[in-house]
C-alpha cells in the first residue's frame, strides 16, 4: 500500500501507519496503525521545546512511574496513555493505544459511535438516544465513578493534573462498568507544564470561569488539581443523576454570555442546596423526555445514599467557591466503596436502574420504579474491637442480598479493594443465601468467623442463620471487623 508509512519511534521500535484520511481532533490529526491496535496522532502545529519536553516525560518518566509500579497493570484499562513518540514529514506525533471495543455502541441508533460521557450525562440524550440494552444499571455507573476516582487519585499522587476532565475526555461503558480517561497528552505538571486549555463548559471550576474576564492574564486562575476535583464531582453527580448540579432556573442576565459567567462562575449555586433553593429547576411540559431525572422531588440527590450526599454537599456547597474544601479523589473512592455495600437489587420489571441505595427505612422502596423490597432485610453494621470485649461503631454497613459475596475487604479493614489488591485478597470468602424464608451466611474461606452471641465458631464449609441482634466476628486481629445483624423489616 502506497499510503503505509514505516517509521521508528523514540524507543527504537518500528511503527507502521496508514497516512491518509485522518481523524481530526482539536489539535491533532490521527491515523490508524496497520494492525489497528493503536493510533498515531500528529500535532498540526510544530511543538515548542516545552511541548516536546512534556510528551517525552509522559511516555517516559510519568508512564514508568504509573505503569511499572505495584498495581501498574490496573491502569492500562483506566488510562489511554501515550506509549511512544514518532517524527514524520516534519511533524511530531504520539502513538496511543486504540480504544477497547466496549467503548463503542453496539446497537442502533448509535452503533459505532464512541461512548463518551455526554450520552449518559444528559437526561435527554440518555432517554432518547441510548439503546436500552446499553444503559447499564446503577451498580455499573457506580463502578464507572469508582474507576474515574481512582484514576484522578493516581494522577494527583504523581503530581499531575488532567486540566480538562469532562465527559468528552472520559469514555464509559455502563454495560460492564468500565471507564477510560483519554487525552492524556495535555496533562498539567504544576510549575513545569501549564495547561493547554481552560477546560470544557459544564466542568470548568467557578474560580476559573470567574477569572475569564480579567484583563490582567497573570491573575487568571488556571486548571490544576483542585479544578480536577470540581470536574470529578460534576461527573459523579451527572452519572448518578443524569442532570447538572449547577444548571438551574436562576436568571442573572438576558445576555447568554453573562448568564454563563454568573451561573457557572461567580454566582454558581448548587441546584439542591438545602439552604438556598433559588436555583432549583422546575419541571416544564417540554421536559417530558428528561423525566424522571430532572425532577428533583422524584429523584433527589439523597437517593445516592448518605456517603455520596455528604460529599456532594462538600463539593457543591462548602467547596464550590473554596477549592481547598473540595473532597479529594480518595474521598470519593472511599464513599463509593461504602455506597456499593448499601445497594439492593430491585426486581421491578420496568426498573431503569435495577439497583438502588438503601435509605435506612424499615420498608424500603426503589426510588426509580416504586417497587417495594419484600424480603426480610438483614443489615450488617460494622464494629471495631481491639480486646474482643468493647466495640466501637465504624460508620459502615452492608446490605444482604441473595448471592452477595463476602470478601477480604469486608472482614478486614486493613484491606482496600484498589489497584494493589492481590489475587488471593480478591477471592470470595463467603456468600449470603435466602432459603426457607430465612437468610444464612455460608462460610467458604473465613478461618476466624465466630458467633459471639452464642460463643461458637463457624468453620469454613459451615453456615449460620442471620437473626436479629446476632453479633459475628468476621476476622481476628486489630483490623478484623465485627458485624452486628439487624433485620430491618421485622
Amino acid at each position: 500500500m502506497s499510503d503505509v508509512v514505516t517509521t521508528r519511534a523514540n524507543d527504537g521500535s518500528t511503527v507502521e501507519f496508514i497516512y491518509k484520511d485522518p481523524m481530526q481532533g482539536g489539535v491533532k490529526d490521527c491515523y490508524w496503525t496497520t494492525d489497528k491496535s493503536a493510533v498515531v496522532a500528529f500535532y498540526r502545529n510544530k511543538l515548542d521545546y516545552a511541548g516536546k519536553d512534556r510528551i517525552e516525560k509522559l511516555v517516559g518518566q510519568y508512564r514508568d512511574g504509573i505503569f511499572n509500579q505495584t498495581g501498574g497493570s490496573y491502569w492500562k484499562d483506566v488510562f489511554c496513555w501515550p506509549e511512544k513518540i514518532v517524527e514524520h514529514d516534519g511533524r511530531t506525533g504520539i502513538v496511543v493505544p486504540a480504544y477497547d471495543k466496549r467503548f463503542f455502541f453496539e446497537a442502533d441508533p448509535l452503533k459505532g459511535t464512541e461512548k463518551d460521557g455526554k450520552w449518559f450525562a444528559s437526561a435527554k440524550n440518555f432517554n432518547r438516544f441510548v439503546p436500552p440494552s446499553e444503559r447499564g444499571e446503577l451498580r455499573t455507573f457506580l463502578r464507572i465513578c469508582l474507576q474515574l476516582s481512582r484514576g484522578v487519585r493516581r494522577l494527583h499522587a504523581a503530581g499531575l493534573a488532567h486540566s480538562d476532565l469532562s465527559y468528552r475526555n472520559c469514555l464509559i461503558d455502563p454495560k460492564s462498568g468500565s471507564a477510560c480517561i483519554i487525552d492524556i497528552d495535555g496533562l498539567v505538571v504544576p510549575g513545569l507544564f501549564p495547561p493547554d486549555v481552560l477546560g470544557t463548559p459544564d466542568f470548568i471550576a467557578p474560580e476559573v470561569v470567574s477569572s475569564f474576564a480579567l484583563k490582567d492574564r497573570s491573575k487568571r486562575v488556571l486548571p490544576s488539581r483542585s479544578t480536577d476535583l470540581h470536574a470529578l464531582a460534576v461527573l459523579i453527580y451527572l452519572y448518578f443523576l443524569h442532570r447538572h448540579p449547577l444548571r438551574g432556573d436562576k436568571i442573572y442576565s438576558a445576555d447568554p454570555e453573562i448568564q454563563e459567567q454568573m451561573e457557572m462562575g461567580e454566582k454558581a449555586l448548587f441546584v439542591e442546596n438545602p439552604n438556598d433553593r433559588s436555583n432549583r429547576p422546575k419541571v416544564k411540559p417540554e421536559d417530558s423526555r428528561c423525566l424522571p431525572w430532572i425532577d428533583l422531588d422524584k429523584i433527589p440527590y439523597e437517593t445516592t445514599g448518605p456517603y455520596l450526599k455528604a460529599l456532594f454537599n462538600q463539593a457543591f456547597i462548602d467547596g464550590l467557591h473554596n477549592p481547598f474544601a473540595r473532597p479529594s479523589a480518595a474521598d470519593w473512592e472511599d464513599a463509593l466503596l461504602k455506597t456499593s455495600d448499601l445497594m439492593l437489587p430491585c426486581d421491578g420489571s420496568s426498573c431503569p436502574k435495577r439497583w438502588f441505595v438503601y435509605d435506612n427505612k424499615t420498608r424500603p422502596s426503589c426510588p426509580y420504579c416504586g417497587k417495594r423490597y419484600e424480603k426480610p432485610l438483614p443489615v450488617l453494621d460494622f464494629y471495631i474491637t481491639r480486646d474482643g470485649a468493647s466495640f466501637r461503631p465504624e460508620n459502615r454497613r452492608a446490605m444482604v442480598w441473595s448471592g452477595q459475596g463476602v470478601y477480604k475487604w469486608h472482614i478486614d479493614r486493613a484491606v482496600v479493594p484498589n489497584e494493589k489488591l492481590s489475587a488471593s485478597e480478591g477471592k470470595r470468602l463467603g456468600y449470603f443465601v435466602f432459603h426457607n424464608s430465612r437468610w444464612s451466611l455460608v462460610n467458604e474461606g473465613m478461618p476466624d468467623l465466630f458467633d459471639i452471641t452464642n460463643d461458637k465458631p463457624i468453620p469454613p464449609g459451615g453456615h449460620i442463620a442471620l437473626t436479629n441482634g446476632l453479633r459475628l466476628r468476621l476476622a481476628a486481629g486489630n483490623t478484623g471487623r465485627v458485624a452486628n445483624v439487624q433485620i430491618a423489616n421485622v
